[in-house]
């Protein structure tokens, strides 16, 4: 409470109560109305019956764990391995992705910081963002262009012969891949340069005086100054691939499916609102548990992954 009260009088000596009330409340009205409350709503309906609207209120609605257990035992109480491997597949596909990132990222952000200079650095940063300006949903269809059995890679695959029929990188779930990672790219670079950018240029000169090769500069030097921002990149990309549902609809091939699309058949074409939301809810729960897990490995707090 310290620290926030703290926090709260150097905003105000900053920019005054009013900026400081208003700031406070458009972040109190977003947490509790859009993130809380849609979210214990969500919980109480995961342990609620799939009741006709008659019977909503009624003695037959009571609290129950039966959407749960569905997602682990089924209608026929044995094991239900479909789900339980397309949720292990959403998350080693969104672990993937992520790491993908990081090692797209990590050299973009780190060129950005240190090397690019003047015009540089703004065309860099112009032609990350301005690709951004277009649609998501058009985005992930132009993926599908480019990757399609027709399309740009193929076409120009077979014409300068380096294969005969066109290869499937729909089905491969290479365009599914490829579209999730550009997706989320600005989610990356972006917090690791705010971390690379405090780096003292002299410590890596240094450390090139002394004769450290730059694998050994990057490892000892540049990585610990990083650490947070790739922490918080990787959250948030790990968390949103997770949690895609238009890149695999329109990206994935028959064979893919994403968990995010089995919430969607229970709210939408099963019109199971309890059972959607109950594997919404173990969704949420895995992707932070798993978040959790790796901060405490690689000893990463939530203060740094918020600075």
């Amino acid at each position: 409470m310290t620290a926030i009260r703290n926090a709260f009088n150097g905003f105000v000596g900053r920019h005054g109560m009013g900026a400081a009330i208003f700031i406070g409340a458009a972040v109190f009205f977003w947490v509790i109305f859009l993130i809380v409350l849609p979210q214990l709503a969500m919980l109480d309906y995961s342990f609620r019956h799939n009741l006709p609207r008659a019977d909503v209120g009624g003695p037959q609605d009571v609290y129950t764990i039966a959407n749960y257990s569905y997602f682990l035992l089924g209608n026929d109480s044995t094991l239900q391995t479909t789900d339980l491997a397309v949720l292990g597949k959403t998350m080693l596909a969104a672990v993937f992705v992520t790491l993908i990132d990081i090692a797209l990222c990590y050299p973009i952000a780190f060129i950005l910081a240190h090397s690019a200079t003047g015009v540089a650095t703004r065309l860099m940063v112009i032609g990350l963002i301005v690709p951004f300006w277009v649609n998501e949903i058009l985005r992930a269809f132009a993926f599908r262009v480019l990757f399609g059995a027709t399309g740009v890679i193929n076409g120009f695959g077979q014409s300068m012969g380096l294969w005969d029929v066109p290869i499937d990188f729909i089905r491969a779930d290479v365009a599914l891949y490829s579209g999730l990672t550009y997706a989320y790219i600005l989610l990356m670079v972006f917090p690791i340069y705010n971390a690379v950018e405090a780096l003292d240029r002299n410590q890596i000169e240094a450390a090139r005086d002394m004769g450290a090769s730059w694998w050994r500069v990057h490892w000892r030097v540049v990585l610990p100054v990083a650490k947070p921002g790739i922490a918080s990149g990787a959250t948030m990309v790990f968390m949103l691939t997770a949690g895609a549902l238009a890149a695999p609809q329109i990206l994935g091939g028959p064979s893919s499916l994403w968990f995010t699309q089995l919430i969607y058949q229970w709210f939408n074409q099963s019109a199971n609102w309890q059972r959607g939301s109950a594997y919404a809810v173990i969704l949420l729960v895995v992707c932070i548990g798993f978040v959790m897990l790796l901060m405490r490995v690689f000893k990463v707090n939530i203060g740094a992954i918020g600075r």
